[in-house]
């Protein structure tokens, strides 16, 4: 992650792709794992084509587009691995006490984090405060990505045993856990010419998800803190790349006016894997 000011959407969609090859071809700091996708299970897939160039698009000349699972911009779904392709101490390993490098933290939430103790973690049952929507990506992990039903889709990771519900609709829950409420949407490329569409959207668009009413947590583990006032803004973007390696791209903001001077973005990037190989449930440890 890092609090500088994104890129235009045309210049961070052209980044990504450059990206995405990139790290197809990356082997030395994946966790094991990799494969080729299979077909999109329901809804409309549109692989290799992400980006959110100019926010949703308008609707075809059947109305508006659908949404959850039949509007499926691409297909999510699978086992996934975390590419560990940034801060790679700060996610492979707990970082020390009072190493806040690259967190915007401000003197509040400074203060906050030089409190940490993981043994007070621990006794309080809170030793799964790096595991919430926020932190729990940038762990070593793996996600198991299904669709609960058409308008429900379900993030499970194996690190922390950890499950997200993203609800296409109206908010789902009351929130106040670590996986807080989730709200998604399909977001379209920007038309070059609005208007003059056959019946229906452009090709491609991200999976843009919204979170809110989370427990309090940890950006990382070793005490960076969020609040329960805290929002996270998430683009997913599917790519599937030369050598027949699908990659789940995904670009969070995080706005934190409590513990944060400004937004913080990172990217945790993910590789698709043919089966459930290597997924293995852990508890969440607070050291």
């Amino acid at each position: 992650m890092s609090s500088r000011n994104p890129r235009t959407s045309g210049q961070l969609r052209a980044g990504l792709l450059v990206w995405a090859v990139l790290l197809g071809t990356a082997g030395s700091h994946i966790i094991q794992g990799q494969g080729q996708a299979p077909p999109a299970q329901g809804g409309a897939q549109a692989p290799g084509r992400g980006g959110r160039a100019g926010g949703p698009g308008g609707p075809g000349r059947g109305g508006p587009p659908p949404t959850g699972r039949p509007g499926a911009r691409f297909d999510p779904t699978g086992y996934w691995v975390t590419l560990i392709t940034e801060d790679w101490r700060h996610r492979m390993f707990t970082p020390p006490k009072g190493d806040y490098e690259g967190i915007p933290l401000s003197p509040a939430g400074r203060a906050l984090a030089d409190t940490w103790d993981p043994a007070k973690d621990e006794s309080a049952g809170e030793q799964c405060r790096a595991y919430g929507a926020v932190g729990v990506t940038r762990l070593p992990t793996r996600l198991h990505i299904t669709w609960q039903d058409d308008t429900t889709l379900k993030i499970e990771s194996d690190a922390g045993t950890q499950t997200r519900l993203v609800s296409f609709g109206p908010p789902q829950g009351q929130g106040g856990d670590w996986q807080g409420v989730s709200v998604g949407t399909w977001e379209y490329p920007a038309s070059l010419f609005p208007g003059r569409g056959r019946g229906g959207p452009p090709p491609g668009g991200s999976l843009k998800v919204v979170t809110t009413r989370m427990k309090p947590g940890y950006i990382r583990k070793n005490g960076v803190p969020y609040g329960a006032n805290a929002v996270l803004t998430e683009y997913f973007d599917r790519f599937d790349v030369p050598n027949s390696d699908s990659l789940l791209i995904v670009k969070q903001e995080l706005v934190d006016p409590d513990n944060l001077n400004t937004p913080y973005w990172a990217s945790p990037n993910f590789k698709r894997q043919n089966d459930a190989a290597g997924w293995n449930p852990t508890p969440c440890s607070a050291r």
